[in-house]
């Protein structure tokens, strides 16, 4: 049996904020099953579940800012399941926390902390990777150690495969190499070389590029990406959703065209 299909609602977020409902019932129109909110666009939790619910859309997980759970982890928690997500996702550290710095440290144990609140509301936490979490510290990924020192009843992956490629390695293999903790799997596609100027790109951090960059998020089946060997792996693994991401759209399509051409390309594999 094929997987559901989501996609992370931050693919389409202008329009989203324009337009939430209606950005929805397109995404429903297209054939996804699901979204991945990063943010509520101004809305109470129960409108985000009303619309869902009434356009037929499974709300099935969210990106939500670290320091905002570290913050108030109850309280943040508790707007996600009254949408009734099944996943919360910590999407991004900025630098000070990232590996290497002596905040990682700190950041694995808010995460057990965040974890432990989040199953009390029904909820499992997961950890979305880019590619800064492929450091290697004493010898192991830090993406690696951050799944050692948290035990998986408190925090499942979501792998993002286009930044486990970029962070060199393959990202079919590293699904299976957690398969039975994998239960959402970003499907995100690209092309070009690895730049110093990769986070602009997400729309992110704002800084001029350091040197020329030809990589660029692609639409799911226009890059580079193995999918049929990353769906296969998934489904081995145990995956439960994977969900299209594009952090910012290409090959002269608009964001929405993008994720329906996405859509379309997993259409022609049984998804």
């Amino acid at each position: 049996m094929s997987l559901p299909v989501a996609v992370q609602v931050y693919s389409v977020r202008n329009e989203a904020k324009s337009d939430l409902l209606g950005t929805l019932r397109k995404i429903k129109e297209m054939g996804y099953d699901g979204v991945e909110f990063a943010g509520l666009y101004g809305y109470a939790p129960a409108d985000i579940k009303k619309m869902c619910d009434e356009l037929g859309l499974v709300p099935i997980s969210a990106h939500v800012p670290y320091l905002d759970m570290v913050a108030d982890p109850e309280g943040v928690l508790a707007q996600y399941a009254e949408i009734g997500v099944k996943f919360v996702a910590v999407p991004y550290l900025t630098a000070e926390y990232r590996p290497g710095t002596d905040k990682f440290p700190e950041v694995i144990e808010n995460i057990k902390t965040i974890g432990a609140v989040a199953n009390k509301l029904g909820i499992t936490l997961l950890y979305h990777n880019h590619d800064f979490e492929f450091l290697k510290i004493d010898g192991k990924y830090a993406l690696d150690i951050l799944y050692e020192e948290v035990p998986a009843d408190l925090l499942q992956t979501e792998l993002d495969t286009c930044w486990v490629n970029i962070g060199g390695e393959n990202p079919a293999d590293y699904i299976m190499k957690y398969s039975g903790r994998c239960p959402v799997v970003h499907l995100k596609d690209f092309f070009g070389e690895k730049s110093d100027d990769m986070y602009e790109l997400i729309g992110i951090e704002k800084k001029a590029p350091t040197r020329p960059s030809n990589f660029e998020f692609r639409p799911v089946g226009s890059g580079l990406q193995n999918f049929s060997a990353i769906l296969e792996a998934s489904e081995k693994a145990g995956a439960q959703w994977v969900i299209v991401e594009q952090d910012n759209p290409s090959m002269g399509l608009k964001p929405l065209e993008c994720i329906e051409k996405s859509r379309e390309y997993l259409k022609t594999l049984g998804y």
